[in-house]
């Protein structure tokens, strides 16, 4: 798929409800060390998908701005808020890219993106950012997935089946696993102050936990796909063979950058 912006149509439900949720306080603890995060900055959500690093600064009762260029996202995004009236005054939803935001010129504190990174066209996404951003302003990218290079020898056979899964049976999951990439190399992207954290963890899948958050993967066929028979019966041989006492346990790991440009 080269339209990256759609890849997951069809897929929001399923995101919202089995993807992990953000540590909240773990990363707004370590933005107000590093960056001196405040309440009243306004953020620009880049990629906001249905909300989940949006919830994050919302919860630090920040204004947000949401950019989405994805509808089904969009719309799950509105139907998640709906009932939080407490948040609904500071979220703004948007229609637009990575690359180009609709945002006026140096008009947010911080531009944060959460397990979007990955899919922008960085050298267009960053000027981008350059643009939108206050002088001084910071850009926060977060991401929470299964720990793919884990080196503890409980997960070796696990991560190795899994990833031979998703590569015999997913769409253009090479390019996908490699783009992932780029959370360990944050200062090839950013000239200025860097921090960084990651935050080693694991996280427990019964059944249809497990089936429907790999559902939610770019990758992974959808029900009228010819692949998704296979992908489901193998998906199912994974659990199994992995699973203890119908639980599995899978290794995670969650990225947290904060950077500066230098100025020009």
């Amino acid at each position: 798929m080269t339209d990256n912006t759609q890849r997951f149509t069809g897929r929001a439900e399923d995101y919202d409800l089995y993807r992990q949720r953000y540590p909240v306080e773990e990363i707004l603890n370590r933005l107000r060390a590093w960056c001196s995060l405040s309440p009243n900055w306004l953020i620009a959500d880049i990629g906001a998908g249905t909300g989940m690093l949006s919830e994050v600064f919302l919860e630090n009762r920040n204004r947000v701005i949401a950019i989405e260029p994805n509808l089904d996202m969009r719309d799950q995004m509105r139907a998640a808020f709906e009932h939080r009236s407490q948040h609904a005054p500071q979220l703004e939803i948007i229609d637009a890219t990575a690359e180009a935001t609709t945002l006026p010129r140096a008009s947010v504190d911080m531009v944060a993106a959460g397990r979007a990174f990955h899919w922008f066209d960085k050298e267009r996404a960053l000027a981008e950012f350059r643009r939108i951003l206050s002088p001084a302003g910071w850009v926060t990218l977060v991401a929470v997935d299964r720990d793919r290079n884990s080196t503890d020898p409980a997960f070796h056979d696990q991560i190795d089946s899994y990833e031979h899964l998703l590569a015999s049976h997913g769409a253009d999951y090479s390019r996908v696993r490699s783009g992932y990439r780029t959370y360990d190399k944050m200062d090839s992207f950013f000239d200025g102050e860097l921090h960084q954290a990651q935050l080693p963890g694991s996280r427990q899948f019964d059944w249809p936990t497990f089936r429907g958050y790999a559902q939610s993967l770019s990758v992974a066929p959808q029900p009228s796909h010819p692949g998704y028979e296979a992908f489901a019966r193998e998906l199912r041989r994974h659990f199994d063979t992995f699973a203890r006492a119908g639980i599995l346990t899978v290794p995670t790991i969650c990225w947290i950058t904060a950077a500066r440009f230098r100025p020009q």
